[in-house]
């Protein structure tokens, strides 16, 4: 059966279990689905269920399926780092030999102080923070002063902060692209980003206007593959960004889970052919990094209650595929993202049924299955196309 659109679903955060290296990264005990769906007495996910997500491993409220509608298994992921950049980019067939620079005290002050000339204006902040906590406490200094707010994470992330009426969203973008362009050599952070923010003293709330400036990938990715074989490329959401643009032929913006997937579902009635991936953020940016373990639970089930729209719309031809990027166990005393496995669901007419694929060891496996599924050949990852494919 020809294949005619790959459709990956990366689920923000979703992780299922630590890796063996989860130690030395502070993540012992992190199982993002596991940790959540104990927390909140079990999880109602009939339709990943059905995919085989209860056969990866024990998840309360979700039954082994006897018999599976499709493909399961997870993936380990081979590059140092538990970020976004990172597990998107051995997605797209690099994987990392050194992790991205992180400043868990801040970036050093004479970096601060040159970026804060090229901007015209001093900074608050250079710490180590929560985006919701850092604008809670310096958002009415930033108000009375103008300057911007400036944070990292335990990830590699130059992020900048400010009220929208204070710092106008060009102004906003403007400063981030000229501290994107400065962070270069050992400075060289996975991604600068945007987090603007509206309300009052007491009130503030970050707003979809994020923006992610993402590093150039170092060599061709999966997405540029398949453009230059003629395939449609198309992204939803962030995944523009954090590819830096690289082979991506269309891209629909998304300001949240359910909107990304209306951009999904109008992408699937376009009836173009290739590859469609999508992120889902809700599940990392509002639940994980707040450890707010509800409103993960209940994100994962609107989730999945609006997966019967997305299947009616899978042709023939059609392979859907959902997978994640790393964890971020909202269970755990840690706001930061765990070193997890991760996933891997697959339904279509040509995938085969009740087959459980085990464990992949990188990431770049997925991109070099999706790759041969569409025709074309990478250089990095195993594919296991004839794994997944019914005879």
């Amino acid at each position: 059966m020809k294949i005619n659109r790959v459709i990956l679903v990366v689920l923000d955060s979703v992780g299922i279990g630590e890796l063996p290296d989860a130690h030395v990264y502070g993540d012992v005990g992190s199982n993002t689905l596991a940790n959540t769906a104990h927390a909140v007495g079990g999880l109602s996910l009939p339709n990943l269920g059905e995919l085989g997500l209860g056969n990866i491993i024990p998840l309360e409220g979700i039954p082994v399926c006897p018999h599976t509608s499709g493909v399961y298994g997870k993936m380990a992921e081979l590059s140092p780092g538990k970020d976004t950049t990172t597990g998107h980019w051995e997605m797209a067939g690099i994987i990392l030999e050194q992790a991205f620079p992180t400043f868990p005290h801040g970036f050093p002050m004479d970096f601060i102080a040159e970026y804060e000339k090229a901007i015209g204006r001093g900074t608050l902040g250079n710490v180590v923070a929560s985006g919701t906590e850092i604008i809670s406490q310096l958002g009415v200094e930033h108000m009375e002063t103008g300057k911007p707010i400036v944070y990292t994470s335990a990830d590699s992330v130059f992020q900048v902060a400010a009220h929208e009426e204070v710092i106008p969203l060009d102004e906003l973008y403007r400063m981030c692209q000229i501290a994107r362009d400065m962070l270069q050599g050992p400075m060289k952070v996975g991604r600068v980003i945007a987090r603007p923010f509206l309300g009052t003293p007491g009130e503030f709330k970050r707003t979809t206007n994020r923006h992610d400036y993402a590093i150039l990938p170092p060599r061709k990715i999966l997405h540029q593959y398949l453009a230059e074989a003629g395939q449609q490329v198309m992204a939803v959401g962030k995944i523009k960004d954090i590819y830096a643009g690289q082979g991506i032929t269309q891209h629909k913006p998304a300001k949240n889970n359910m909107d990304a997937i209306d951009q999904l579902l109008a992408f699937l009635a376009q009836g173009d052919q290739g590859f469609i991936m999508v992120n889902l953020v809700d599940f990392d940016m509002l639940y994980g990094h707040r450890n707010d373990y509800k409103g993960y639970a209940l994100a994962l089930e609107e989730l999945d209650k609006r997966l019967p729209e997305v299947f009616s719309q899978l042709g023939v031809g059609d392979v859907c595929i959902f997978t994640a990027d790393h964890g971020c166990d909202p269970t755990t005393p840690s706001t930061d993202h765990s070193r997890e496995y991760v996933p891997l669901l697959f339904k279509g007419e040509a995938i085969k049924e009740n087959f459980n694929l085990g464990i992949r060891r990188s990431f770049a496996d997925l991109g070099a299955s999706i790759a041969e599924l569409l025709g074309v050949q990478v250089p990095v990852g195993k594919s296991f196309v004839k794994d997944i494919l019914k005879s």
